[in-house]
């Protein structure tokens, strides 16, 4: 049986290996903390599976979350120049292979699909052949090996250093901002569980007036987009809103369709994500990536279509939800 872990130690090795890769770089001016981090980066998904079987403790784990948060909030997470393609043989590429080159990306949706539908219905020696509830997460993993697989097949490339050597140049690239979702990931849960939804439930209370629908309506969806844009993540501010307006006020007091209520809800907090930097995934990365000049400027573009669907959520809510 495939065990997901094995994909989560495969993902630790690469992010070692371009860990060694950056120290021994000399063109990176801050080589000895860039490769610190995303080699300790790397340790920490075979720790963790340590940790999650409770063999070893889990406080060297959260130092090394605090080192690398350091790490990167001092600036010392540098780029520098990978063996790789540069913009005019990238350019002739593009024009020679056409087409072709979305072969590999389109190949890991459907491997993806196939192991998360088709291959649960298989047994190899009366056992599953992936972890059970893990299908997708393992179907994903299989789908990046083949799609790499692929790429080397098409561009007629034998030496697998090739692609390390550019996928280093992508993670160099986007730097420390590579962790902020999965940082930010867990703050939703931190805040219900410091009692921040309560709080803001009890001011909502005393502002909210009695019986009215739509000002409700528009204090929960335009708190999602707000606390999206402060936390950077619709799913940490979901369970802030929810548990202070969204069930108290408008499923149970107002006897909104709660399904109706918070995915509509969910896509009022996706219209912040669309305004803020701390999305890094969506807005600073993209940048990063494109090497745009402003790294704002996907956030300036998406501000007024943002800002449109929030309107939109508000009112399909209030017109279809009760």
């Amino acid at each position: 049986m495939i065990k997901a872990e094995w994909f989560y130690w495969l993902v630790g090795a690469v992010f070692i290996v371009m860990g060694v890769q950056t120290l021994m770089d000399r063109t990176n001016a801050k080589r000895y903390t860039s490769g610190s981090f995303w080699t300790l980066l790397g340790v920490t998904f075979f720790y963790s599976s340590w940790v999650v079987d409770k063999s070893l403790p889990s406080e060297p784990l959260g130092i090394a979350v605090l080192v690398l948060i350091c790490l990167g909030g001092f600036n010392l997470v540098g780029k520098g120049t990978p063996k790789t393609t540069d913009e005019k043989q990238r350019t002739e590429l593009a024009r020679r292979f056409g087409n072709k080159l979305f072969i590999p990306a389109l190949t890991i949706p459907v491997v993806a699909v196939i192991c998360a539908v088709v291959i649960p219905k298989f047994h190899f020696g009366g056992h599953v052949i992936f972890e059970k509830g893990n299908e997708t997460i393992l179907g994903l993993g299989v789908g990046a090996i083949v799609a790499l697989l692929v790429g080397m097949w098409v561009l007629r490339e034998p030496r697998v250093s090739v692609p390390i050597h550019a996928g280093r140049g992508l993670l160099e690239s986007m730097g420390w901002a590579l962790l902020l979702p999965q940082l930010l990931a867990v703050l939703g849960a931190i805040f219900q569980a410091a009692g921040v939804g309560t709080q803001v439930g009890k001011i909502t209370e005393k502002i909210l007036p009695d019986g009215q629908l739509l000002a409700a309506v528009a204090l929960y969806c335009v708190g999602m987009f707000v606390f999206t844009v402060i936390m950077g993540n619709a799913f940490a501010a979901f369970p802030v809103m929810t548990a202070a307006v969204g069930w108290p006020v408008l499923v149970q007091n107002l006897h909104g369709n709660a399904a109706a209520v918070m995915s509509v809800g969910m896509l009022a907090g996706f219209c912040g994500t669309l305004c803020t930097p701390m999305a890094a995934n969506f807005n600073l990365v993209p940048a990063a990536l494109l090497e745009l000049k402003d790294q704002y400027g996907p956030i300036k573009v998406q501000a007024p279509t943002a800002l449109v669907l929030l309107a939109c959520n508000i009112f399909i809510i209030y017109f279809f939800a009760f």
